[in-house]
């Protein structure tokens, strides 16, 4: 049943790659709690794979998102929410909801730190400290 569970988030998430309004990143951390319960080998290749592997495992253990990685989500969250709101329906209280549900995941998103990989970090950190010392 996990492993059912897991392919059928999995399946979810790769969708909300391409439709905004599905959310991508909670159904692949389903997927990684499902596999991490059922098959070590499938978390394992959900954790290397080339696609979101080196995302999710950031996200997992609160590394961040990269700032560039936002800002597409960003855009492209916000540009289908209003194309949606403006032409897929009529009713206030559905383009009320979806503005709504833009405004959480933007705020969410703004809560998660910018990732920055370790090589950035020590290079910034060693021209701090030079022009402390310099």
């Amino acid at each position: 049943m996990l492993t059912a569970g897991g392919f059928t988030s999995l399946g979810l998430g790769l969708l909300g790659i391409a439709l905004p309004l599905l959310p991508t990143t909670p159904f692949l951390l389903l997927s990684a709690w499902c596999f991490g319960k059922s098959s070590p080998r499938l978390l394992r290749w959900l954790l290397t794979n080339r696609l979101f592997g080196e995302y999710l495992r950031n996200y997992r253990d609160n590394k961040g998102i990269p700032r560039r990685v936002k800002i597409y989500i960003l855009g492209m969250l916000w540009a289908t929410i209003l194309l949606s709101a403006r032409y897929a329906t009529s009713l206030w209280w559905v383009r009320l909801l979806l503005i709504l549900i833009a405004a959480g995941v933007t705020f969410h998103l703004f809560r998660i730190k910018n990732f920055r990989p370790e090589s950035v970090r020590r290079e910034s950190l060693a021209a701090s400290e030079m022009k402390k010392t310099g």
